[in-house]
């Protein structure tokens, strides 16, 4: 890939929701307004940055047109879950004996 693209990648883009493709694609916009300003005053130093976010422009754009085709899934939410704490391997070894029905435990 193009120089700057790297963490614009298409399996990346599969991973955000529609709100951060709209936000990434927002702020490519400016910055392809700022690169073009600067080439235009002369004072763009890296050419190929122009070639790399227009690209990116593109990425975007095809994710966004294949979601709405149904062509590429999107992406469901990911929902906040709170961390169970931690069972040593005596508790877990108990909690087993606990829901073991009383078949299983004549077999042990």
């Amino acid at each position: 890939m193009a120089i700057g693209s790297k963490e614009l990648t298409p399996s990346e883009l599969d991973t955000f929701e529609d709100e951060r493709l709209v936000d990434e694609l927002r702020k490519a916009k400016e910055e392809l307004f700022n690169l073009r300003f600067q080439a235009a005053t002369g004072q763009l130093e890296t050419h190929g940055r122009l070639r790399a976010v227009k690209r990116d422009i593109a990425r975007i754009y095809t994710v966004i047109r294949e979601r709405e085709l149904g062509i590429r899934a999107t992406p469901a939410p990911l929902e906040v879950q709170a961390k169970a704490p931690k069972k040593s391997k005596k508790a877990a070894k108990e909690s087993a004996e606990d829901t073991a029905t009383p078949d299983e435990t004549k077999e042990a």
